[in-house]
């Protein structure tokens, strides 16, 4: 699903975010990307629907490339949920804002509200929908964010630290949530745990590339290579 070919990325102060990075996604498989701050995370998942373009290399989603000419079918493939959910939500209602995408992509309106309600129901936010934004909690724009993608049924979702804000009981709900998707995932975060309970796949990042990938639960639970990588393990892991 996801082919990215030996990419490179270079801030404009000079800072080498993505250093010749290879990484292949298989189609349905959900994958994590770890790794300490400044590994280049962030940075790499927001080349998957085209907001940063490689300086040097190639990204191919289903089969096509990721350049200006394609942006429009590669949004409508991978839905990126940010870290911030300041940065993606900016209408007057939260209703508005989950509608936007599908307004935009030209969805059927009809299925497009049914599926709005729906989430915005499953995510406890059905009663806040007329409010503003910056109206909402923390995590409740965290999940205002993730139904905004998720209405416009991406092939790929992207979820850059999706448990940020989040209390542990929508932290539950969000990973019986994830288990449920058909969609590839890829998911960035701190949160190990979560990323042991929702990824099957993991990847290690330090100084833009990938220097580890293979299954989750076989990675999470090697102490040397974690660390190695300033990482710890799983908090579940730590009394082992």
């Amino acid at each position: 699903m996801i082919q990215i070919d030996q990419i490179t990325f270079t801030y404009p102060d000079g800072t080498r975010a993505l250093d010749n990075l290879i990484l292949h996604i298989p189609r349905g498989v959900a994958t994590g990307i770890v790794g300490a701050n400044g590994a280049g995370k962030s940075t790499l998942v927001n080349h998957l629907n085209g907001w940063f373009m490689p300086g040097e290399g190639s990204i191919r989603v289903n089969g096509l490339e990721i350049n200006a000419g394609n942006l429009e079918r590669i949004r409508k493939c991978v839905g990126l949920v940010f870290q911030n959910p300041d940065d993606q939500l900016f209408t007057a209602r939260v209703y508005d804002d989950v509608m936007f995408g599908p307004a935009n992509l030209g969805m059927d309106r009809r299925e497009a509200e049914a599926s709005a309600e729906r989430l915005l129901r499953e995510f406890g936010l059905w009663e806040v929908r007329d409010k503003p934004p910056a109206h909402l909690s923390h995590g409740q724009k965290r999940f205002a964010a993730l139904a905004a993608v998720m209405v416009m049924n991406p092939e790929v979702l992207v979820m850059d630290e999706p448990t940020s804000d989040l209390d542990p009981r929508n932290r539950r709900k969000l990973i019986g949530l994830i288990a449920t998707l058909p969609a590839t995932t890829v998911t960035v975060s701190h949160d190990l745990d979560f990323i042991w309970e929702t990824c099957t796949a993991v990847c290690i990042m330090n100084a833009g590339r990938i220097v580890a990938s293979g299954p989750a639960r076989e990675l999470l639970s090697d102490r040397a290579l974690l660390e190695l990588n300033g990482l710890e393990l799983p908090l579940r892991l730590q009394g082992s």
